[in-house]
């Protein structure tokens, strides 16, 4: 019988995470075959949008009941300043926990880092990581290499701005760009430096399969992190050649999608 969380460390009993409004978009597929409910995190900055612009609905279409939760700060869900990344953790394990079936979780940017420590505490069917930022001074020297002016305010607690070139092809219009970026937030202080940090994750619970997957012409996740996370996990990372970081908003969007549902449907069944 598979655990729903783990037992909670004696500081979370004595620190608990303060609860929040978070806003969770969804998508029921027409016809209920009974696949796993995917549950999709997005990225500092980002919020559910992100996915309901294309993703929710493709994979409903397919026959997979689809959700996107905003972490606490970010799109609709409550304003949190302070939020940590022990917070953001939270959110994804809560909202999980409430699907009708074990969920597979889907993370992008950041938020592959958030659902890589949610795996610690809720046992996902699966886990798919998206163009993973996973932490560590390593990122900010990336960061600061390919996007100077959009970093330098980000380790001295300002907003990380990440710009167009950064984010998607050029193939996606400029019309499109400029929209999705205006739509950007950001993640709070505390989360930021947590980030840099880069705490491993505790080994997952029930160890689900896992997939990674991203661009080799990411401009935010350069190809040797993306095959640094997927050894994480034993495996190599699934390429997509000329795209950017927002795979889920780019131009050629149903490619990555069409193969995280294909790789869903031929993993095998889990008691």
């Amino acid at each position: 019988m598979n655990e729903r969380v783990r037992i909670l460390r004696g500081r979370e009993w004595a620190r608990p995470v303060r609860p929040v409004r978070r806003e969770v978009l969804g998508v029921a597929p027409e016809l209920e075959e009974g696949r796993p409910p995917l549950l999709f995190v997005p990225g500092f900055g980002h919020g559910a949008w992100a996915f309901a612009e294309h993703w929710l609905e493709h994979a409903a279409s397919r026959g997979f009941p689809a959700y996107a939760v905003s972490l606490r700060g970010h799109g609709g869900s409550e304003r949190a300043p302070e939020a940590t990344l022990r917070a953001y953790t939270q959110d994804v394990i809560q909202v999980a926990a409430g699907l009708p079936r074990q969920a597979v979780l889907v993370g992008h940017g950041a938020g592959a880092l958030v659902v890589s420590h949610a795996m610690a505490r809720y046992p996902a069917r699966a886990a798919v990581l998206v163009a993973p930022v996973m932490g560590g001074w390593s990122t900010a020297v990336t960061a600061l290499r390919r996007n100077p002016l959009g970093t330098l305010p980000a380790l001295v607690g300002g907003p990380l701005k990440l710009h167009r070139r950064q984010l998607f092809s050029r193939e996606l219009p400029d019309a499109d760009a400029r929209r999705h970026a205006a739509r950007l937030g950001r993640a709070s202080r505390r989360a930021q430096w947590q980030l840099l940090a880069g705490r491993d994750a505790e080994p997952a619970v029930g160890r689900p399969p896992v997939l990674v997957l991203g661009s080799p012409d990411d401009r935010v996740v350069p190809p040797a992190a993306l095959a640094r996370a997927a050894r994480r996990y034993g495996s190599a990372p699934l390429l997509f050649p000329g795209m950017g970081h927002d795979l889920m908003l780019d131009a050629r969007w149903r490619e990555p999608i069409d193969a995280i549902l294909d790789w869903l449907v031929k993993e095998p069944q889990r008691a």
